[in-house]
């Protein structure tokens, strides 16, 4: 009779303790320096050489002509899906933690920051909570605007400059302030295409 196998977490309980903190040590070093790695690459001067590095050194899935812009920042990069045609400006936060979706034909303007995780502040241990963020095709997100986890922009909608999103956008709706609420409506006529990208961007 084959004894069955044990689970990956079943195993690491069975560990000694002094074992479980070295390896503890050893995930969070590598973590931080998975993110410090992806935020140098950030500052190479060549984009078609920073597009290299995040698709095949920090497994970043991104679509073709599609750029990302210098220093932008990323959080678990692997966790990270940009589609076809996309800009992402300078300056942007891009959150993978719990799972971070950006569509086709995106325009994400300078200073944005977008999060998949944070904190509960009723929480006795300031436990982690978050959800994945969706933002779909042809959305655009003004400079400066801050995205929280949970949440989807939906396809052709707009974020205003600096506005904050705790909540779902539906297709084609116009939001604005903090918290972001709509405040008008896009066309759904949209046929662009984006090819935007610097040799030096």
């Amino acid at each position: 009779m084959r004894i069955p196998e044990l689970s990956q977490g079943h195993r690491l309980r069975r560990l000694p303790l002094p074992v479980k903190r070295v390896l503890n040590s050893l995930y969070w070093i590598g973590y931080d320096a998975t993110d410090f790695l992806t935020e140098q690459t950030g500052h190479i001067w060549f984009h078609g050489l920073r597009l290299w590095m995040y698709r095949h050194l920090f497994k970043i899935t991104i679509g073709p002509h599609t750029s990302i812009h210098r220093g932008c920042r990323f959080y678990r990069p692997a966790g990270v899906v940009i589609g076809a045609h996309t800009v992402i400006n300078r300056e942007i936060l891009l959150d993978g933690r719990s799972g971070l979706t950006i569509g086709d034909n995106v325009s994400i303007s300078e200073g944005t920051i977008i999060l998949t995780l944070d904190h509960d502040p009723n929480s006795p241990n300031f436990e982690n909570r978050g959800g994945s963020v969706v933002i779909g095709d042809r959305a655009f997100v003004g400079t400066r605007a801050m995205i929280l986890p949970g949440t989807t922009i939906s396809e052709g909608a707009i974020v205003a400059a600096r506005a904050v999103v705790t909540r779902d956008v539906a297709p084609y709706t116009i939001v604005a302030g903090i918290p972001a609420r709509p405040i008008g409506e896009r066309s759904r006529e949209l046929t662009y295409t984006l090819d935007y990208r610097k040799f030096l961007g």
